[in-house]
């Protein structure tokens, strides 16, 4: 593992980034594309190389790493045709750095340890600005040995890697994590309505709360953008929010543990799809809250989309 050959799936708006730092510091990589040329030719011109097959990169490949959207697509990468499984061998080793849910992880690194493949979930927080930099966060599930051989390559596209514990941890906190960040953005987002319709001057709660202990990076970018009629500026769409939440409720009623907080944000995330605003991104919530009181809360920007 001195220098493991990686091999990289999932060029969206992480992976792209992830994949830029990994040549950047001189890791051999191959790549499977997809119908979106668009993140790949930067890649290809840096020296990555190209596979036709999920089976035909994993040969090539010391690590596997897997960023794309979550179990489904993880599964079918695993177990469809020219799947991971087929070509697992003792001197592979696959990262899932998605945000996947736990009872599919468990289940997938089982199959993968029917030939000795270590199957390591390290779920990613921060943005896609901070995967073009190299300065995500990382939480991984893996045993201590195999936690050694991975946070190198990790160390590429990170800049905090924390062991949270054995296999499955990872994806566990991941969910965890995104319960509370997702909370917070549907209460901002119900709380900027409430003030709107209140009459209360939105540029004054946001300079009140900035200052004070409800302040936070997710606070500025969602309502420090929508201040500025930006409701862009936080890239995480709802529909993924809304797929982490219902993995949150799964894990929740698995345990079981009661989670009626986590049901009702959930599906403040879900009414929010069903009103067309599954592709927007995060601060969209308030365009939810506009749509359902029939309010203006926020101005756009004349060069941002209505």
């Amino acid at each position: 593992m001195a220098n493991p050959r990686i091999g990289f799936i999932g060029l969206g708006m992480m992976g792209h980034g992830m994949a830029k730092n990994l040549l950047a510091k001189g890791y051999s990589l191959t790549l499977k594309g997809n119908r979106d040329r668009s993140r790949i030719a930067d890649l290809l011109a840096a020296g990555a190389k190209e596979a036709d097959t999920n089976a035909a990169l994993a040969r090539a490949s010391d690590v596997v790493i897997l960023c794309v959207t979550g179990s489904p697509q993880v599964e079918e990468i695993v177990f469809g045709v020219s799947g991971l499984v087929s070509v697992a061998r003792s001197d592979l080793i696959v990262i899932d750095t998605s945000t996947s849910e736990p009872g599919s992880t468990a289940r997938i690194r089982e199959a993968f340890a029917a030939q000795e493949t270590p199957f390591v979930d390290a779920p990613l927080a921060r943005t896609p600005k901070e995967a073009e930099e190299g300065r995500l966060n990382s939480m991984v599930g893996a045993d201590e040995a195999t936690f050694a051989r991975v946070k190198p390559v990790l160390a590429a596209f990170c800049e905090n890697i924390f062991h949270v514990g054995p296999p499955g941890a990872g994806h566990t906190l991941k969910l965890v994590n995104n319960f509370m960040a997702l909370t917070i953005a549907a209460s901002i987002a119900e709380a900027f309505a409430v003030a709107a319709k209140a009459g209360v001057r939105l540029d004054k709660l946001f300079e009140v709360v900035s200052q004070g202990a409800l302040n936070s990076n997710l606070f500025q970018m969602i309502a420090g953008g929508a201040i500025q009629g930006d409701l862009t500026r936080m890239k995480f769409s709802i529909a993924n929010a809304t797929k982490d939440l219902r993995y949150y409720t799964h894990l929740a009623e698995s345990l079981p543990v009661a989670s009626f907080l986590g049901e009702a944000v959930h599906q403040s995330f879900a009414q929010a799809v069903a009103l067309g605003l599954g592709d927007k991104m995060l601060a969209s919530m308030i365009e939810a809250q506009e749509k359902l009181n029939n309010i203006r809360i926020v101005g756009r920007s004349p060069t941002l989309p209505k």
